[in-house]
């Protein structure tokens, strides 16, 4: 029996939908963002078959869940909330036409949420999507590295604006140029910084990442 599941991941924690071939919902449950919670999240689908024959859809393609989820074994598919927003159409015209119990079942906004929607989309146009591939711990490594610059960079650009803000109310104008080049990246030292631990870490993320 084919089986599909869809994750609406929280940074608190996460809702999990499984789904049988004809859309059936199988499972439906709530899991924290901790070592408990994220151990029952790969544990219960096992229930509804192997890993490996059990994809499971979610609206992004890193972090710990991800990676929680890919060494178990199952075929994580990552998929833009853009396609999910685009399939929503298909659910409001079943809810049109069928009756109040049976659009409760299809509609992913009145029963199930996103976790069904996405489970639903993995299902019927599943081969439209890629699963990600197993990575080393190099490599996890180097994504976690770029994702903290990422987020360094947002905050330094928010403090940035925030300053300017505070000294053009007192000092219109006058205060952009001696702090204009506070939001600006440095991106060849930054990146640099990257390509040399990439170099250390593994040869081919260096080349990956253009060094050499």
């Amino acid at each position: 029996m084919e089986v599909f599941a869809g994750v609406d991941w929280g940074a608190g924690s996460h809702a999990v939908c499984v789904i049988d071939a004809k859309g059936a919902v199988l499972d439906r449950f709530e899991a924290g963002h901790d070592r408990t919670g994220l151990a029952a999240l790969v544990a219960r689908p096992k229930r509804h078959g192997p890993p490996e024959g059990l994809p499971v859809a979610i609206e992004t393609s890193c972090g710990l869940l991800v990676d929680h989820l890919v060494e178990a074994g199952f075929a994580v598919v990552p998929i833009h909330p853009n396609a999910v927003k685009a399939c929503r159409p298909r659910y409001r015209a079943v809810s049109a036409k069928s009756d109040p119990g049976d659009a409760a079942r299809h509609c992913p906004r009145t029963n199930g949420g996103q976790r069904l929607a996405l489970a639903d989309v993995l299902r019927t146009d599943g081969h439209r999507f890629r699963p990600l591939q197993p990575q080393s711990d190099a490599i996890k490594a180097l994504r976690a590295l770029v994702r903290g610059r990422d987020d360094l960079v947002v905050a330094r650009v928010a403090l940035a604006n925030q300053l300017t803000a505070l000294l053009d109310s007192f000092w219109p104008g006058a205060a952009r140029r001696p702090f204009s080049k506070i939001s600006g990246e440095r991106r060849p030292l930054q990146w640099c910084r990257v390509r040399k631990l990439a170099r250390r870490l593994d040869p081919r993320l260096a080349a990956a990442s253009g060094e050499g």
